[in-house]
Formats: C-alpha cells, sequence, structure tokens
C-alpha cells in the first residue's frame, strides 16, 4: 500500500493519505468483509466508487494496525463510525487518492480534491460575496480549492446534515502557501463556533484540508 503521507497531528490523532494503485481484488484480499459490506460493494459496480471505498477501509485497517475485523459504519447523517473501537474517524477520497483521519479524543473532519479549473464556475454556489472579495480568491484555482476543502472538512467534522457550505460557514481571509492555516466560524444550531484548519498541495494537482476539535 503506497502511503504517500502520513502525520501525527498530535499524541492521539494521525492524518494519512494513499496512492491507490491496487486492483479490486488487491484491495479485497487485504479486508475481512462481512456480508452485508459484499452486498454493498456488489452494488457499486467496478471502478472508481469501489476503489474509493474499499481503499478508505484498508487505509483505515492499516492506520489502526490491527489484524481484527474493522466494524466501519455509517450513521443516519451519513458519518463513517467504528462499531467496537473507540475513535473519531473522518474519510475521503478523490481520483486516485484515499485520505483517512483518526483520533482518540478529538472530533476530526478530512477533504481531499483533485483540483480542476471548472471551481471557478461554481465559486457563487459555496462562497458569500464577502469571501469572494477575498484577494487571495482572486483568479485563484488553488485558493478556492482551500476554502472548498475547508469547508467540506468542517462539513465532515460536524457530522450532521442541514449545514451550507454558503450560509453556514465562513472562511476568513489567509495568505494563499503551499501549505497553511486558516481560520473559519460555523453557524450551528445552537451557537457560531470558531475553528482552525489546515491545508496542503500535493506535488500532481490535489488539494487537502483537516479540521480537529
Amino acid at each position: 500500500m503506497p502511503i504517500v503521507f502520513n502525520k501525527n497531528i498530535d499524541d492521539h490523532t494521525i492524518l494519512a493519505v494513499w496512492k491507490i494503485q491496487e486492483s479490486e481484488a488487491e484491495l479485497t484480499a487485504g479486508l475481512q468483509l462481512k456480508q452485508h459490506e459484499l452486498d454493498f460493494i456488489s452494488s457499486l459496480n467496478n471502478g472508481k466508487r469501489l476503489l474509493h471505498w474499499l481503499s478508505t477501509r484498508l487505509l483505515l485497517r492499516t492506520m489502526l494496525n490491527t489484524n481484527e475485523y474493522i466494524d466501519c459504519r455509517m450513521d443516519d447523517h451519513g458519518k463513517p463510525y467504528l462499531v467496537n473501537i473507540d475513535y473519531e474517524i473522518s474519510l475521503s477520497h478523490s481520483y486516485d487518492y484515499a485520505a483517512v483521519m483518526i483520533s482518540k479524543d478529538k472530533k476530526v473532519g478530512v477533504d481531499i480534491e483533485k483540483m480542476k479549473d471548472k471551481i471557478q464556475l461554481i465559486k457563487q454556489k459555496f462562497l458569500s460575496t464577502e469571501e469572494l472579495q477575498q484577494v487571495q480568491l482572486d483568479e485563484s484555482v488553488e485558493g478556492l480549492y482551500v476554502c472548498w476543502c475547508v469547508k467540506e472538512a468542517i462539513y465532515k467534522w460536524n457530522g450532521r446534515r442541514g449545514l451550507e457550505l454558503k450560509k453556514d460557514m465562513y472562511v476568513k481571509a489567509f495568505p494563499l502557501a503551499e501549505a497553511g492555516d486558516v481560520e473559519a466560524v460555523v453557524s450551528l444550531p445552537d451557537r457560531k463556533q470558531p475553528l482552525s484548519a489546515s491545508y496542503f498541495k500535493t506535488s500532481d494537482g490535489y488539494m487537502l484540508a483537516y479540521v480537529m476539535t
């Protein structure tokens, strides 16, 4: 398994990124799948969606360093969780990469995206007018993807349906770099919460962001 990035964010939190080069058969061979999982993946057909599902589970298994069966499920809001292991987890994937974040004591969210120029066409859908006026976003695909990934990571961190990227999340102005930190504010049903997020760009055109509290 080609893990291309592995970082201990703190003593109890790990982020890893893996480039998907294996076949469906190779990925499946590294997992202990129960019948309900086999039934689910049979509905995915072949292709990237299947490889993404298998690769995130295999990366999760590798990060937890166990040979035991890992029961990873989705709750009613689509948030992944482990049935019998006390970890918070977040999963993401895009084209040839899978990313997983785990923590023993923090809520986490991670998002990875392959950067494409067409994000310019949809920026008004996930950024407010005030955000779009920030200088680092002016015609900057990379800056737009920082905001997109940060907001998606916040959505996964929250783990509840209903949040809107444009209306409920605000990314403050930040100096655009290859890697860095940004400050954001999310409007939750009962409060506004400030959050710090981190991001980095890969050498082959992907952006990743993560948040934890």
